[in-house]
This record gives C-alpha cells, sequence and structure tokens, in this order.
C-alpha cells in the first residue's frame, strides 16, 4: 500500500462538477491513502487530522484525474505502413486489398506473432499512453477471428496490467470483421460465440463489442452476439454508425449499452436513444483524420439531449495509429469543436462511464489514487497543444511513477 501524502500547492480539476467546467478548485489539498484518495478541498477548509499527513509541494501545477483511453486495439502484430504508403503513392483500395493489405494483413500479422512477441510489442504501446499520464486502458481482441488467437489477444491484454503499472480493461471483439471466404452468419455462430463463451470462462473478457456496418456485420447479427452477452451478464458496446447509419446506435442503446463508438453518421434519434440508455457517445476523431471523413458527428445533438462524451485514440494499424491521447484531445477540439472542459472530460469522466467504473475519473474522496500532474496553468492547455507532453509526475494507485 502506498504511504498517506498530503498534496499541496496545487490547482484540482477535480471533474465532478463538469457543468460549470473542470470542477476547479484553487489553491488545493488531495490526500491520498492505502491507493485511495482520502480528502480534496481548498487548503484553508483542510481538516486538522489531514494536516498532519507528509507533504509534497506540488509547485502550483494542475492535478487531474489520470487520464483513461476506453477505446484502443493495441494488441496487434505487424503495422499497415507500407499500404499507407501505396494508397499515398496512388494505389487505390482495391490495389492495396489484392496485395494482401487492410484488416487482412494485421489479422495474418496477429496471428503469426507469438504471445510473447505481441506482449512485447503492446507493453511499448502502452508505455507510450503511460507516459502522457493514462493510468486506465481498454483493450480489444478482434484481429485473430478465429479461437485460438482472439484467446491470445486477449491474454496478453490481462497481461499488461501484470507488467506495467496500469490497469486494462479487455473487450472483445470477435465480430469485427469476416474471415476472408468465411460467411457472416456461420461465422458469428459457428466462431465468434462458441469464443466468446470460452474467452469469458477463462476469466478474459470485461466487456463485448463488435463493428456494426455495412464491411462488417449487420444489426441482427450483433444482435445475437449482444444476446449472448447478456446470457454471460457482460456489458456491451458497440462500433456504430462510423461510416453509415445502420440500425447499431439504437442497437446498443436497445442493450444498454456502455458506449457507442465513432457514431460520425448518427442522427439526432440515435442521440435522443444513447440518453436514454444512459449509454457514453464515444469521439474518435483519429480514424475520422486518418481516413479522411467528412462527416462529423453529430456533437450538437449529443449537447442538446445530454449524452455523455468520452474521447479515445481508437489506437489500431489501420485506420488510427494514433499513440497520444493527448493529441486527440486537440484533435476532438479541433476537428469537431469539442470546448477543452468536454475533452477533459471525454478523457476522465466520461471515459470511466464508457468502460462501467464508478471509482476512477474524477478527484474526490473513494475513488482510485490515479493522478495526473501537469507543468501548465490552465486545464485547457492539455487541448491546446500539438504534440506536447505537459505531464509532470503521473501517480498509480497512490504511488508516484519512478524517474
Amino acid at each position: 500500500m502506498s504511504d498517506p501524502v498530503l498534496l499541496n500547492h496545487l490547482s484540482a480539476a477535480t471533474m465532478v462538477d463538469v457543468a460549470s467546467g473542470y470542477g476547479l478548485i484553487e489553491d488545493a489539498g488531495i490526500a491520498l491513502e492505502n491507493g485511495r484518495i482520502r480528502w480534496v478541498g481548498r487548503m484553508q477548509d483542510c481538516p486538522a487530522y489531514i494536516a498532519k499527513l507528509p507533504t509534497h509541494d506540488c509547485g502550483g501545477r494542475i492535478v487531474t484525474p489520470a487520464l483513461i483511453d476506453c477505446h484502443t486495439h493495441i494488441v496487434h502484430g505487424g503495422n499497415r505502413a507500407r499500404e499507407f504508403e501505396m494508397r499515398l503513392e496512388g494505389a487505390s483500395y482495391e490495389e492495396v486489398a489484392r496485395a494482401g493489405g487492410g484488416i487482412v494483413s494485421t489479422v495474418k500479422a496477429t496471428r503469426e506473432t507469438s504471445e510473447e512477441d505481441l506482449l512485447e510489442a503492446t507493453l511499448r504501446r502502452a508505455d507510450a499512453l503511460i507516459s502522457e499520464g493514462v493510468a486506465t486502458i481498454e483493450i480489444k481482441s478482434g484481429y485473430g477471428l478465429d479461437h485460438d488467437t482472439e484467446l491470445k489477444m486477449l491474454r496478453v491484454a490481462r497481461a499488461v496490467a501484470s507488467a506495467r503499472p496500469i490497469n486494462v480493461s479487455t473487450s472483445f471483439l470477435g465480430a469485427h470483421a469476416v474471415p476472408a471466404g468465411a460467411d457472416a452468419d456461420s461465422y458469428i455462430d459457428d466462431i465468434c460465440i462458441p469464443t466468446l463463451k470460452t474467452a469469458h470462462a477463462e476469466g478474459l473478457v470485461d466487456v463485448v463489442d463488435g463493428f456494426c456496418e455495412g464491411i462488417a456485420f449487420d444489426t441482427a447479427q450483433m444482435r445475437r452476439v449482444f444476446e449472448a452477452a447478456r446470457a454471460l451478464g457482460l456489458p456491451v458496446k458497440l462500433h456504430a454508425e462510423q461510416l453509415s447509419n445502420t440500425g447499431g446506435t439504437a442497437l446498443a442503446a436497445e442493450f444498454d449499452a456502455l458506449s457507442a463508438d465513432h457514431v460520425e453518421y448518427a442522427s439526432e434519434a440515435d442521440a435522443q436513444a444513447l440518453a436514454r440508455s444512459g449509454s457514453v457517445a464515444v469521439i474518435l476523431p483519429g480514424a475520422f483524420y486518418a481516413i479522411r471523413e467528412e462527416q462529423a458527428p453529430p456533437i450538437m445533438a449529443f449537447r442538446k439531449h445530454n449524452v455523455p462524451m468520452a474521447v479515445a485514440t481508437d489506437w489500431n494499424p489501420g485506420s488510427s495509429p494514433l499513440g497520444s491521447l493527448l493529441l486527440a484531445m486537440n484533435m476532438a477540439c479541433t476537428l469537431f469543436r469539442l470546448t477543452p472542459a468536454e475533452a477533459l472530460s471525454g478523457t476522465t469522466c466520461n471515459a470511466a462511464r464508457a468502460l462501467g467504473f464508478s471509482d476512477r475519473g474524477t478527484l474526490a474522496a473513494g475513488q482510485r489514487a490515479d493522478l495526473a500532474i501537469w507543468d501548465v496553468t490552465s486545464p485547457a492547455e492539455l487541448s491546446y497543444g500539438i504534440g506536447i507532453n505537459p505531464l509532470y509526475k503521473r501517480i498509480f494507485e497512490g504511488q508516484f511513477d519512478a524517474d
């Protein structure tokens, strides 16, 4: 357990009352004990028993909850740099596909990569996120599309949390794409759902995800996956309305999904459905940028209906090779006109909600002592900078990261 400490000489962006911005407390103190936050408030209101704790001077810096990346695909083999190059040299998507590119190439590479090598590569990606103040990440399967590789990916995701000071939430994404030469319905019934059941029995799954799109699976097929998840007592989330409106967001809301992700083509009716279900709209500007999408998510509709919005990297080798959550925050502001307060909510309190967590994402008594201390004078600087990492120190379970 971590030693008790009182952080002082700081401004705390608590993210508790986000309706008024950052929930900012000037001249604040934060007491940490046994991996939890014991007290947060103005130092002039500090109780005597808290004031007796050993102190750590934060030098007037801004302190926030540690960041949360609630949508990643960081377990994968290989990369797609060659097809990126081919497209820029004038090759069509069909030509790239004929050359073995696209998700098929990542599936092949992931199947061929050993569990040990996959873990080594994934840890490098996790380290990049940790260096930006991230303390919780979601990691998906979905590049196996067969029984053994999907399980391998989930084992690697679980191993990340043992090898690094970071929390990992795993998502089973067996319904990510139809394997080459396979029938979608047969794949769902004969491979995807049986693999989900095995993964759940082995304790490898926290959430069930899918890709509902014309190039992947339709709502009837995703419904079968979600019904299987419900029978296992697992929550769901969904890649929905990324490239077209296929009814995925409405399906996600029907199943009280934790989140609907991408949602570029979501409608106002979809926003209303998410509001009723309490689901989070996860905004993924990296994919929007990388594929040169022109349809932005309906941010105004989400605001109008009070749909919570999260922001994530969607770090994957194809459509979003984005390894910076801070840059994702800037992109969400620049491309989608989120405010900096919305972007920070999107990587703290709302990101926690998108993963089903209630014990992180805010600075409040009883919450996990996962914090980030920043060399900034305003929380808005976290979204303002492009390619700038102002992290001073990260605290995980009440302990400062080693220098």
